[in-house]
């Protein structure tokens, strides 16, 4: 029995297949609970959350990672103006696999059936000339598909990763189109230092257990939104002239060692030839 009131003001909408998860801990539902009630913009960085409960920072970063696995959380690193790097909070009232299945294009509806074909009643006459045998209707050709797009070379090692990902989850198989049409964005992964092993953990770790009606959708999702930023140029660490170590020379006048960028005498025959 529920006794409710209705609210104008200072309420947030639940799901009931979040309410009611049957794998969610009651730690992560509570935590997804009050993360949707926050305004945009509120910290709900680990340390701020176990401030604000009792539980513990490593009892509330589980909750959180069960709400990433399930879709009702997203994490991403990013990087401001100034260089400095946060972390970026996205909740869910809905799992990203069922935003993903609710942004699939509708069927095509399918076409009417032909109508029904008239028949002629027969002719009467009982002395009726033959009727010409009908023409044979030729059969059309079937349109052969077309052929996929040839991926460019320098996309060559991530059209192999991502054709790689059904190995590791049979969920993830890709059409050679979806794999044209997302090896650049490996590419940019790997280019900014990241190995084939490191991408192919992102693009294919803590998915959904839920069937995929879409790979391509998820993993174009995943490139875009776990892109990892570029490094920063290495600082360059040239000591001071006055600071380099010099080579050593042979003085013209006595033949001892010195050091000095340029050959010549050494400080002792230097300060008595001048003297």
């Amino acid at each position: 029995m529920h006794e409710k009131d209705s609210q104008a003001e200072r309420y947030v909408k639940i799901d009931n297949n979040l309410a009611q998860h049957g794998e969610l801990s009651l730690t992560a539902i509570g935590l997804s609970t009050h993360i949707q009630s926050l305004p945009t913009g509120a910290d709900v960085s680990i340390k701020a959350l176990a401030q604000r409960f009792t539980e513990g920072e490593a009892r509330i970063a589980s909750a959180l990672r069960e709400l990433e696995a399930h879709g009702y959380l997203s994490r991403t690193r990013e990087r401001l103006p100034s260089g400095q790097i946060f972390t970026r909070t996205v909740s869910y009232n809905i799992p990203l696999s069922k935003r993903l299945k609710a942004a699939e294009p509708v069927g095509r509806a399918p076409a009417p059936a032909p109508a029904p074909r008239q028949v002629q009643a027969p002719d009467p006459d009982p002395d009726p000339e033959p009727a010409p045998a009908p023409a044979p209707i030729p059969r059309a050709k079937a349109t052969p598909p077309l052929p996929a797009p040839a991926v460019p070379g320098a996309h060559r090692e991530a059209a192999e990763l991502l054709a790689r990902l059904r190995l590791r989850d049979p969920r993830l198989l890709l059409s050679e189109r979806d794999v044209a049409r997302l090896a650049p964005g490996v590419t940019t992964w790997l280019e900014r230092g990241l190995s084939p092993a490191a991408v192919s953990g992102t693009l294919a770790g803590c998915l959904p257990a839920e069937p995929i009606r879409s790979p391509a959708a998820l993993l174009a999702h995943r490139l875009r939104e776990y892109r990892p930023p570029l490094l920063p140029d290495r600082p360059s660490f040239a000591l001071p002239a006055e600071r380099q170590i010099q080579p050593f020379q042979t003085c013209d006048g006595c033949d001892r060692a010195f050091r000095s960028a340029t050959p010549g005498q050494c400080g002792t025959c230097a300060a008595a030839e001048a003297a």
